[in-house]
C-alpha cells in the first residue's frame, strides 16, 4: 500500500464528508481533520492488506482493529503526498500525529523500534448524519446510578485516553462514578438522547474538603484519579452539604461525545451547568472558587473560552490546573463566550 495514492483508495468526495463531521469540533481545525481522515483511510487499508484481505477502493470508513504500524515517513506521505509542493517533512508528520493524539482523534504506541496508531474517534456514517443532526434531541438528566453507570464508565473510556488503557478501565470508573453518587449525587448530571434515552454527555462536579484543597496548588498528573489506572487512593475528600468551610468546586470530569459536539448542545448542558452550580450553593454557601484539568489543547480551548485561567503546569504531561471565580462563571453569557471558538 503506497501511501501517497491515498486519495486513489478513497476518493477525495468520501474524505470531504468525513472531515465535514469534524466540523465545529473544538480544537480540529479543518487541515487536522483532512489529515486525520487520510491516516485512518490509510491504517484500514493496510491493515486490510497485511491481513490478506481483498483490497478495493473505500466508500466508508471502519475502526481498524487496534493499532496498526505507521512510520513517520508512511505519515509524511499520507499528509503530503503527491501534492506536497515542498511542504512538510517527516518531523512535521510526526508533530502532527501528536496533535491528534492531544486532541483524542488517535493513540500512538512506540516501543523503542516501531510508531503503532489505533484510531479513537468513531464518526457516523456520512450519508446519515445530517439526517440525524435534525431528528435527535437531548436532554440534560440527573445521573441514576441504577441505570447509568455502566453506559457513562464505557462513554468516558472511549471517550479518554487512559495511562497503557485496560479491559478493566471501564470498570474502574463504574466503581468510582458509585462511589461519588452515594457521597454527593447532586453534582453529577448526564445528557441524553430523548429518543433512545442513550447518554452521550456527563459532568461531575465535586465539592472539596478543605483539607485536599491544597492540590489544586500541585502538579494535576497528581489528581487524575478518574483516568489513572494505576492510582487506588482518591486525592480528594468530598465535602458534605452544611459545611461552611467548603469553598471549591472541582470539575472532575465534563464530556459530550464527538458526534454530539454542535455549539448548541455544548451550550445546552453548559447552562445545565450553572443551573446545578447554583443548587450546589445551597448545600455549600461559601463556594467561590472552581478548578478544572485541562488534559489536551481542545479542553484548554474550551475552558479559556468560559474564563477559566491557568493555575499550575506540569511540564511532564502537559497538563495545566485552570481556575475561574464560581461567581464569574454563573454570570458568564455561555453563547457569547462560545462565540470566539469554531464551532458547527
Amino acid at each position: 500500500m503506497n501511501p501517497a495514492t491515498i486519495d486513489e483508495w478513497f476518493p477525495m468526495e468520501q474524505q470531504l464528508k468525513y472531515v465535514a463531521l469534524l466540523k465545529g469540533r473544538v480544537g480540529v481545525t479543518r487541515r487536522r481533520a483532512e489529515y486525520f481522515v487520510r491516516l485512518w483511510a490509510y491504517l484500514l487499508l493496510k491493515q486490510q492488506q497485511e491481513l490478506g484481505k481483498r483490497v478495493a477502493p473505500l466508500t466508508q470508513l471502519q475502526l481498524p482493529e487496534g493499532f496498526v504500524p505507521c512510520s513517520h515517513r508512511e505519515a509524511y506521505e499520507i499528509f503530503y503526498g503527491q501534492k506536497n509542493n515542498g511542504r512538510g517533512s517527516d518531523r512535521a508528520a510526526g508533530l502532527m500525529i501528536d496533535q491528534l493524539v492531544a486532541l483524542g482523534l488517535i493513540e500512538k504506541d512506540f516501543d523503542g523500534n516501531t510508531t503503532c496508531i489505533r484510531i479513537r474517534s468513531s464518526l457516523p456514517n456520512p450519508e446519515e448524519s445530517a439526517d440525524a443532526k435534525e431528528a435527535i434531541q437531548l436532554v440534560p438528566d440527573d445521573f441514576d446510578q441504577r441505570i447509568d453507570t455502566i453506559p457513562v464508565a464505557n462513554f468516558l473510556a472511549r471517550a479518554f485516553v487512559l495511562n497503557k488503557r485496560t479491559p478493566a478501565a471501564p470498570y474502574r470508573i463504574a466503581r468510582i462514578l458509585r462511589r461519588w453518587a452515594e457521597q454527593y449525587p447532586n453534582g453529577m448530571r448526564v445528557l441524553r438522547r430523548c429518543d433512545n434515552e442513550h447518554i452521550v454527555g456527563f459532568y461531575a462536579l465535586y465539592p472539596t474538603a478543605t483539607e485536599s484543597e491544597k492540590n489544586f496548588f500541585l502538579p494535576p498528573n497528581k489528581s487524575l484519579y478518574l483516568l489513572s489506572s494505576t492510582t487506588e487512593t482518591d486525592p480528594f475528600k468530598i465535602a458534605l452539604p452544611g459545611d461552611l468551610n467548603c469553598t471549591s468546586i472541582y470539575n472532575r470530569v465534563w464530556q459530550i461525545d464527538t458526534p454530539y459536539q454542535q455549539r448548541v448542545n455544548i451550550c445546552q448542558f453548559l447552562e445545565d451547568s450553572k443551573k446545578t452550580l447554583i443548587q450546589m450553593q445551597a448545600d455549600f454557601p461559601n463556594l467561590c472558587d472552581m478548578y478544572t484539568i485541562a488534559i489536551d489543547p481542545a479542553n484548554e480551548l474550551l475552558a479559556s473560552a468560559l474564563g477559566f485561567q491557568k493555575n499550575s503546569y506540569n511540564s511532564q504531561r502537559s497538563l495545566f490546573w485552570m481556575y475561574v471565580p464560581l461567581d464569574k462563571y454563573l454570570a458568564l453569557n455561555i453563547k457569547q463566550a462560545l462565540s470566539v471558538l469554531p464551532l458547527d
